[in-house]
C-alpha cells in the first residue's frame, strides 16, 4: 500500500482557483510554500518541525497546498501582500482535505463523528448555556455574549460553528476549535485534525486509544477507562511497542496482534474490510439516547446515507475484526452476553422511566432541571445507563457493575422513586387538576414496582423467584468450597 496519496498538480494552487481532486502528489515543493516555510521557521519553529516530520512533508505537500483559497472563500483573505502575495484561508476543512483524501474525507462528513455540531442546542447544552453558564463572553459573533461553559467544554468535542468577522479573521468563541462535528466556514461539517492533529497528522497517533480519549472519557461515556481496564487495554499497554502503530499497512491479524485499539474495532482495516472513516459501520446498538435504539434509526435522523445499511450487517464487519484474534464462538458468545446487557438496561429501567416521567411532567416546575426529579432522572440514563451499557460493549466488568448498573439501581431505589413518590404526596394534597395527575402517576408507579424486574422492592418476590435466589446462594457456597464442576 502506497504511503499516501497527497495534494495536488501545481498548477490547482494558481490565485483564485477553486481546488479540485487530484491524483498525484508534485513533483518538488511549490514556490509558495517555501516561501510560507521562510517566514514560519522564524515565527512558529514548531509548526514547521511538525510538518517536516510528516508524509505531507515527504510528498511535497506544504502550507500553500493546504491553506490556498479563493478570494470568493468566506473565511480567505490576503496572506503577505509583499511576498506570497496569495489568498489563503486558517481553516483546513474536510473539503479542502478531500482534495486528495476524497474517499476519507466522504466516509467521514457521511458519519456521525461529523454530526456533531448538530447535538449543539440539545438538552445537553441547555446545562451548559443556562444551568452552568450565563452570556458573559461576548465577541463580534456574539454581542449578546455566549457561555464560556459551551465555548471551552460542549464545543471542543462537538465543535463550533466557526464564525468570520471579517478579512478571513475567525471570532474567538468559535476559533481555536478541533471539535469533530465542527461546522466550517465553507459549509462543510467536521474536523480532520480532531483525530489527527496538525502539523504531523501522525498515522501512529491517530491509531492511539489515547487520540479518541479526548472526546470519549468522563461520567457519561467513559470509553477510553472502559479501555483501561479491559483485557485488550492491558494487553495494548504490556505489548504497545509489538503494535506497529507507524505501519503505513495496519491489518489486524496480519501486522499486528498483541491488542486492538479503539481504530482497530472501529476503522482499521481486516483481512476483509478496508480502512473506514465512518464509525458506525461496526457499531450494532446505538447507546446515546435514554433507550438504545439501532443505528440505521439514530442515522435516519440525522439524514445519513448508512441509514440503509442495517444492525445485522454492521455487527458482522465488527464480527469480522474479533475473529481475527477470537473463535466464531467466543465471539457469538460476547453478543449474547452484550445484547443481554442492553436489554436489560431497556426494559428495566429506561422504557419504565421515561414513561413514569411523562406521567410526572404535569406535577414539575416547567423549567428544565429546575426539579430534583430531573437531575436524577438525566443521570440515571445519561451517564450510569450509559456507563453500564459502554462497558459492557468494551467489556469492563468494573464499569459494567460498580460504575454502572449498581449506581443505577442504588439511584433508581433511594432517590428516583421516592422523588416520584413525594410527588404524588403533594400532588394530592393540592387537589384538582394536580390531585389527578398524582393518582395516575401513582397508577404508574404501582405498576412498575409490582413487575417482575422490580417487585423484591416490595418484597413481592415468587416463591419461584426465591427458590431461584437461595439455589444462587447454594452453588456460591459450594463454588467456595470446590464442589461445583462446569456441568452443574
Amino acid at each position: 500500500m502506497w504511503r499516501v496519496i497527497v495534494a495536488a498538480s501545481l498548477l490547482l494552487f494558481t490565485a483564485n482557483t477553486a481546488l479540485a481532486a487530484v491524483k498525484a502528489a508534485p513533483k518538488e515543493m511549490s514556490k509558495e510554500t517555501r516561501e510560507c516555510v521562510k517566514c514560519h521557521k522564524k515565527d512558529h519553529p514548531g509548526i514547521v518541525q511538525q510538518w517536516g516530520s510528516s508524509k505531507h512533508y515527504g510528498a511535497n505537500v506544504g502550507c500553500y497546498e493546504c491553506h490556498a483559497a479563493d478570494k470568493k472563500d468566506p473565511d480567505a483573505y490576503m496572506h503577505d501582500g509583499k511576498k506570497v502575495k496569495k489568498h489563503i484561508s486558517i481553516i483546513v476543512s474536510p473539503k479542502d482535505c478531500a482534495n486528495c483524501h476524497e474517499k476519507a474525507a466522504k466516509q467521514m462528513t457521511e458519519s456521525h463523528h461529523a454530526k456533531g455540531g448538530r447535538i449543539i442546542g440539545s438538552l445537553d447544552n441547555l446545562l451548559a448555556e443556562v444551568v452552568e453558564g450565563n452570556n458573559s463572553l461576548k465577541t463580534p459573533a456574539f454581542p449578546d455574549g455566549v457561555s464560556p461553559a459551551a465555548v471551552s467544554g460542549c464545543w471542543q468535542c462537538h465543535g463550533s460553528q466557526v464564525k468570520v468577522i471579517g478579512d478571513g479573521q475567525l471570532d474567538p468563541a468559535t476559533w481555536p476549535n478541533t471539535g469533530i462535528g465542527r461546522i466550517n466556514p465553507d459549509g462543510s461539517e467536521g474536523a480532520c485534525s480532531a483525530c489527527h492533529s496538525r502539523h504531523k497528522f501522525s498515522v501512529a497517533q491517530a491509531r492511539n486509544p489515547e487520540n479518541c480519549g479526548k472526546c470519549h472519557m468522563g461520567p457519561d461515556h467513559p470509553q477510553i477507562e472502559i479501555y483501561e481496564e479491559s483485557k485488550h487495554g492491558i494487553a495494548f499497554h504490556a505489548n504497545k511497542d509489538e503494535m506497529n502503530l507507524d505501519s503505513s499497512k495496519w491489518v489486524v491479524g496480519e501486522d499486528y496482534n498483541a491488542a486492538p485499539t479503539c481504530a482497530t474495532c472501529h476503522m482499521s482495516a481486516t483481512k476483509n474490510q478496508d480502512v473506514t472513516h465512518d464509525i458506525g459501520n461496526r457499531i450494532s446498538w446505538n447507546n446515546r439516547p435514554p433507550v438504545s435504539i439501532r443505528p440505521e434509526v439514530s442515522d435516519q435522523k440525522y439524514g445519513l446515507k448508512s441509514a440503509s445499511i442495517k444492525w445485522e450487517e454492521r455487527r458482522d464487519n465488527m464480527k469480522d475484526v474479533c475473529e481475527a484474534c477470537h473463535s466464531e464462538n467466543w465471539v457469538e458468545n460476547f453478543y449474547t452476553q452484550y445484547d443481554a446487557l442492553v436489554i436489560l438496561y431497556n426494559e428495566k429501567y429506561a422504557k419504565p422511566g421515561l414513561k413514569l416521567m411523562k406521567a410526572a411532567k404535569p406535577l414539575l416546575k416547567p423549567s428544565k432541571f429546575s426539579n430534583k426529579i430531573d437531575w436524577t432522572w438525566f443521570e440515571l440514563w445519561h451517564h450510569e445507563g450509559r456507563r453500564a451499557r459502554h462497558a459492557a460493549a468494551m467489556m469492563g466488568p468494573d464499569y459494567t457493575h460498580w460504575h454502572g448498573t449498581y449506581d443505577l439501581a442504588k439511584h433508581w431505589y433511594s432517590k428516583f422513586v421516592p422523588q416520584l413518590e413525594e410527588l404524588i404526596k403533594k400532588g394530592k394534597a393540592a387537589g384538582g387538576d394536580q390531585e389527578k395527575a398524582a393518582k395516575n402517576l401513582e397508577k404508574e408507579l404501582t405498576a412498575m414496582l409490582n413487575s417482575d424486574d422490580h417487585k423484591w422492592y416490595l418484597n413481592k418476590l415468587t416463591a419461584e423467584q426465591k427458590a431461584m435466589r437461595k439455589k444462587a446462594v447454594e452453588r456460591f457456597k459450594d463454588q467456595m468450597e470446590g464442589k461445583v464442576g462446569t456441568s452443574k
